[in-house]
């Protein structure tokens, strides 16, 4: 492992969580293209596959912030054990009624409230910025690690969901996505030494977290940004059933993932100076333009390789994107900051799910590319017309940590001034 990722991980209890991570976030690829998968084995419809998956993203997006705002102010173990418990439950409501042909109605339901699946994601980086709170290149490369994890769930998580929901039966791969969640949430949890400390209600008077400077920015670009995820992974399922092979559906997305996953290690080796706003437009712009191949697809070959290139623009602009909310949000309101990032990805992909799996039912899987090409255009006119509101200088507060050289320079403030009341204490 190269000397950066080895020095992160001489922190105590870092492999750990980190590994706890992996399982818990495995849901994140496998469960919203196994419901896709399962429903199109059993019904045939992509309209409705999508519907239900857009269903459990979007009570994701409502739910997943207020889950991680209490768990911010009570702690992880005490809010995400009950909350895991819950999901799970409603997944395995989901499946049965799958499987009896229950009314759609039953299928929305369990759907909706399999939403509170917990953003394991933020919560294993709330612990990495506990771990170095004061160290922005560890922090750099900690960040740059995850999405790495993140690159290694979305390479293995579809070919494991897809794969059992073809060659095992319908339900298999929500199922195992549900078994990976309740493992890694458990084994998170039980890990007490690195949980960040909670910080109950009414300690420092702030409202959510959405209110932090340019984070709405963030959230907006990265709704249209995760329209564009799930909108080519519902349309690459079904490309490739019109091409004969829909279990190679998994293989092509597992190498979009990939292009994501080394773009992200080399990311994680290099540190920059400068302004991480630039980057982060340049890479949702990337991101946009990485669509437009996709519209040129004939064949799943041609296919493969235009994900995999889009890939490359993945994880250096989600890695960016985390450093600007750990850069923007107070301490206290952290991991609900993350989650909202996320929801934003989660309303995204609901639309992305709806939305492609519309298009593939009205004009069929090659001509419904266009839609996540359409997502990209629009995120990156809202980054640009954004970039100005993300750029102003972040004012920093206690629980908050300025940016780039104003943030070191403030660490430096903030260590003579604690220095000079102990010495006046002493005094």
């Amino acid at each position: 492992m190269p000397s950066p990722y080895r020095a992160i991980f001489t922190a105590p209890g870092s492999k750990s969580f980190t590994a706890a991570g992996l399982f818990g976030r495995m849901p994140l690829a496998m469960m919203s293209i196994g419901i896709v998968t399962m429903v199109s084995q059993l019904t045939g419809r992509y309209g409705l596959a999508g519907a239900l998956s857009a269903t459990m993203a979007l009570a994701a997006a409502v739910l997943g912030p207020q889950v991680s705002r209490l768990v911010d102010r009570h702690g992880q173990a005490r809010v995400l054990r009950p909350v895991t418990l819950i999901a799970v439950g409603s997944v395995a409501g989901l499946l049965i009624c799958a499987r009896q042909e229950a009314p759609n109605w039953t299928l929305f339901v369990f759907a909706a409230t399999g939403g509170c699946v917990p953003s394991v994601g933020s919560m294993v980086r709330a612990r990495w910025a506990a771990i170095f709170p004061r160290s922005s290149r560890e922090l750099h490369t900690a960040y740059s690690w995850e999405s790495i994890v993140d690159e290694m769930c979305f390479i293995c998580g579809p070919i494991i969901s897809i794969g059992l929901s073809t060659a095992v039966f319908p339900e298999a791969g929500p199922l195992v996505a549900a078994l990976f969640l309740l493992v890694g949430v458990f084994w998170l949890t039980a890990q007490r030494d690195t949980e960040p400390a909670p910080h109950p209600r009414g300690q420092d008077g702030r409202g959510s977290a959405l209110r932090s400077p340019g984070l709405q920015v963030l959230v907006v670009t990265f709704a249209a940004t995760g329209a564009l995820f799930g909108s080519v992974d519902v349309v690459t399922v079904a490309f490739a059933e019109e091409q004969g092979h829909k279990s190679l559906a998994s293989v092509a997305l597992a190498v979009y993932a990939l292009g994501s996953c080394l773009a992200g290690l080399v990311f994680g080796l290099m540190h920059f100076k400068g302004a991480g706003e630039r980057r982060w437009l340049l890479g949702v712009c990337a991101m946009a333009v990485s669509m437009i191949p996709l519209q040129l697809v004939g064949n799943l070959a041609f296919l493969a390789v235009a994900l995999f290139v889009a890939g490359l623009a993945i994880a250096p602009t989600m890695i960016t994107t985390m450093a600007l909310v750990e850069a923007r949000v107070p301490r206290s309101q952290l991991t609900e900051g993350m989650t909202w990032v996320s929801t934003g990805l989660a309303v995204g992909i609901a639309l992305g799910f709806s939305i492609g799996g519309w298009a593939i039912d009205a004009f069929g899987a090659e001509p419904a590319y266009a839609v996540p090409g359409f997502a990209g255009a629009v995120a990156a006119v809202v980054a640009f017309l954004g970039y100005r509101r993300l750029n102003r200088p972040v004012p920093t507060r206690e629980g908050q940590r300025a940016d780039g050289h104003e943030r070191d320079q403030q660490d430096g403030r903030d260590q003579r001034d604690e220095r000079d009341e102990r010495d006046a204490n002493l005094a």
